[in-house]
């Protein structure tokens, strides 16, 4: 028993310095890409590619500081918004929300299948917006980590899918096992044709860590402080208990919605 349990200390320790050097060589890889878009800035080559995100402060790394890199698609002020859907459809649903967050997982759980249909029907886009808000509240990285990944599988492509992935496995909101890279590359496997070296290496290098961070700033500054916030063509329609939603009510409201528009 005495020979396990050491057996098993040892093992957690090699556990620990293992993600610790990774660690490490994640910061040395994004230092090394944050030098080379400055050079891309000085030379006037890309356009806002020297901007800056502050530091918020709410994490113990500070690596993922530097030039904020969207991914492929994004929409809006900084590119914080990613789109899911038909350009042309006429209702906009925006969602705030955050990978870890249970209410969240609530809600997609319950109004999944009716959006996405809603999205293939042609009548409804969605606009989400990935904040880190559970990571600031309980501590751990996995709201980041989730996030970054969610922007490399928009890179591909492939973002409403692993979206969904990831919350059909959303751990319980105290474990932070979407801070496992192990555990997101995993979870990528369930979508085909994403869990590449190309994707990984994304994941691994933090790729959208400070576009995450400053996504959140706008979110931290903006109008609306809770995960999940949900708005129909800009009109908050969850979360009220005096005017419960449904899935049904959603896609009767998203019809009427397209109709006033026509």
């Amino acid at each position: 028993m005495n020979e396990k349990h050491s057996e098993g200390k040892r093992s957690a320790r090699e556990r620990l310095q293992e993600q610790r050097e990774k660690d490490a060589a994640r910061a040395k890889r994004k230092r090394a890409l944050i030098a080379g878009l400055a050079v891309v800035g000085v030379l006037g080559t890309g356009a806002g590619v020297a901007a800056v995100v502050a530091n918020t402060g709410g994490d113990k790394k500070d690596e993922a500081a530097g030039p904020p890199l969207p991914p492929q698609g994004a929409l809006g002020k900084d590119g914080s918004t990613i789109p899911v859907g038909k350009k042309a459809a006429k209702a906009t649903l925006t969602v705030y929300e955050d990978f870890r967050c249970p209410a969240c997982g609530l809600f997609e759980n319950a109004y999944r299948d009716t959006v996405r249909d809603l999205e293939q029907e042609g009548k409804l886009k969605t606009e989400y917006h990935i904040v880190t808000l559970i990571d600031r509240n309980l501590g751990g990285t996995g709201s980041l980590r989730a996030a970054n990944a969610a922007a490399c599988a928009q890179d591909v492509g492939k973002f409403a899918a692993f979206h969904d992935v990831l919350y059909k496995n959303q751990p319980p909101e105290t474990k932070d096992a979407f801070a496992e890279t192990s555990r997101l590359y995993e979870l990528a496997g369930q979508v085909p044709g994403l869990n590449t070296p190309g994707f990984q290496k994304c994941v691994d290098d933090g790729m959208h860590d400070s576009w995450v961070k400053q996504a959140h700033e706008a979110f931290r500054k903006g109008a609306y402080k809770a995960t999940p916030t949900v708005l129909l063509d800009g009109k908050s329609v969850y979360g009220d208990p005096a005017h419960p939603l449904t899935p049904a009510k959603l896609r009767e409201m998203v019809v009427a919605a397209a109709k006033k528009k026509h």
